[in-house]
């Protein structure tokens, strides 16, 4: 199975809503089943990886990131919810699997900078993910060594929460900041929790690039017309 081309942060669309599926929200069942009945229309995989402490789930591992790799050419963005103590050798695994993009939280400054660093080195490029409460402006210190700045809606590792009401002044100050950088390179900016029929219009409009879809993708009646309506937005 091949891999996405180097360039394809900066390939992806820039006219529409990049759409992120969540691998939480498929059939883990029939995981291989059903990202072939989404992968039309994915642009990004998205794999959390909880460790039960930084955040209260459990969830992935590195197996699941390889596995994933072997069946899909869709690049693949893990989000890190780990403690500041494993982060360096969770880098290490989910590289060593096959993963695009790792992002780590700018909560767990310790190490953030030595984990820039040694994503750097691995190749493989780095986001960042914000608490729901935490100060948008923390982001600055990091911002022009980043790929992805995601902003988390709702409270961190929990399905089925409502949108945090500050969201999307949230985005329009990461937009900003991601803005006034100097990054040479493109820096997404993507929004994950919350994320239903009657948020997305707002968040989209607010600033964000991307979406991490979940059961709105997954479950929806129509996938061909729920993305229709979502690249048109």
């Amino acid at each position: 199975m091949s891999t996405p081309s180097k360039s394809w942060i900066e390939d992806l669309p820039k006219d529409r809503l990049i759409a992120e599926f969540s691998v939480w929200s498929a059939d883990l069942m029939r995981l291989a089943d059903d990202l072939g009945r989404v992968d039309p229309y994915v642009d990004i995989l998205h794999i959390d990886v909880a460790d039960g402490h930084f955040a209260p789930a459990m969830l992935f591992f590195p197996d699941l990131v390889a596995g994933v790799r072997k069946v899909s050419t869709r690049p693949i963005h893990v989000h890190l919810m780990v403690a500041d103590s494993i982060i360096l050798s969770q880098i290490e695994q989910f590289a060593d699997a096959g993963s695009d993009l790792i992002s780590l939280h700018v909560e767990n400054e310790s190490v953030a900078n030595e984990a820039l660093d040694l994503l750097d080195r691995r190749g493989v490029a780095a986001g960042m993910v914000l608490k729901v409460d935490t100060p948008v402006e923390r982001i600055e210190t990091y911002a022009s060594r980043l790929r992805f700045v995601t902003l988390l809606g709702t409270a961190i590792g929990v399905k089925g929460q409502g949108l945090d009401e500050k969201a999307g002044a949230r985005l329009q100050q990461a937009k900003r900041i991601i803005a006034g950088c100097g990054a040479a390179d493109r820096i997404v900016l993507a929004a994950d929790g919350g994320i239903r029929e009657h948020t997305v219009p707002l968040l989209r409009q607010s600033g964000a690039e991307t979406v991490v879809l979940g059961s709105l993708a997954f479950n929806a009646p129509s996938l061909d017309e729920r993305m229709a309506w979502m690249r048109a937005l």
